[in-house]
C-alpha cells in the first residue's frame, strides 16, 4: 500500500510569517510519535508567491485521518477546552487562507549509497 502525502497550503502575508514559523517550531514534536507518520516539512517560498507549504507523509490515510481527529485537534483547540472564549487567549492565525492537496507516492527515490 503506498504511502499518502498531505501538502497544507497556507497563504501567509509578509509581515506574519515569522509568526508562522516560531509556532511551528514551537511545535517540534506533536507529530512526530504519531502512528503512520513518516515524514514532515515546513517549505519557505523563495518567491513569486506568499504560499508555505506544510508537507507531511502518512503510512495510510486511516493514519492520517486519525492524527487529524486526534492530536491534531486537540492542539488546534488550544487545551482542549473548545474554545474561543478563554479571553483571548487564543493567537489569530498567522496564515489568512489555508487549503490541503492530497497524494498517492506512486515512485520515489533516494540517494545512492557508494
Amino acid at each position: 500500500m503506498p504511502s499518502v502525502v498531505k501538502i497544507n497550503v497556507l497563504t501567509v502575508p509578509t509581515e506574519q510569517r515569522e509568526v508562522l514559523e516560531q509556532r511551528f517550531a514551537s511545535r517540534a514534536g506533536a507529530v512526530e510519535s504519531s502512528d503512520g507518520f513518516e515524514w514532515f516539512e515546513l517549505l519557505r517560498p523563495v518567491e513569486g508567491t506568499d504560499q508555505y507549504l506544510v508537507y507531511t507523509r502518512w503510512r495510510s490515510e486511516e493514519d492520517f485521518q486519525a492524527w487529524m481527529e486526534g492530536p491534531m485537534k486537540a492542539a488546534h483547540q488550544g487545551g482542549g477546552q473548545g474554545g474561543q472564549s478563554g479571553g483571548g487567549e487564543r493567537p489569530k492565525p498567522a496564515a489568512s487562507a489555508s487549503t490541503v492537496w492530497s497524494f498517492e507516492v506512486v515512485q520515489q527515490a533516494a540517494p545512492k549509497k557508494a
